[in-house]
């Protein structure tokens, strides 16, 4: 699995926890709907992921380099 895949993922799976959370939790939970949607969109236009160096650290490559 390719680090942008992992990214996706990581992404997708942060906003439906805190759909569930601000649902059965508390609404203030979706703060991190904001929060992760803000950093995908600044990532979009400045390249830097604090997420994916983390990815990267635990050893996935991107598919440029699995190419």
């Amino acid at each position: 699995m390719s680090a942008e895949r992992v990214l996706m993922a990581f992404a997708g799976s942060m906003v439906l926890i805190s759909v569930l959370l601000t649902w059965f939790v508390h609404h203030y939970w979706l703060w991190l709907t904001v929060f992760v949607g803000a950093n995908l969109f600044q990532s979009a236009f400045t390249g830097f992921c604090p997420a994916m160096m983390m990815i990267k650290k635990l050893g996935f490559k991107t598919e440029k380099e699995l190419a």
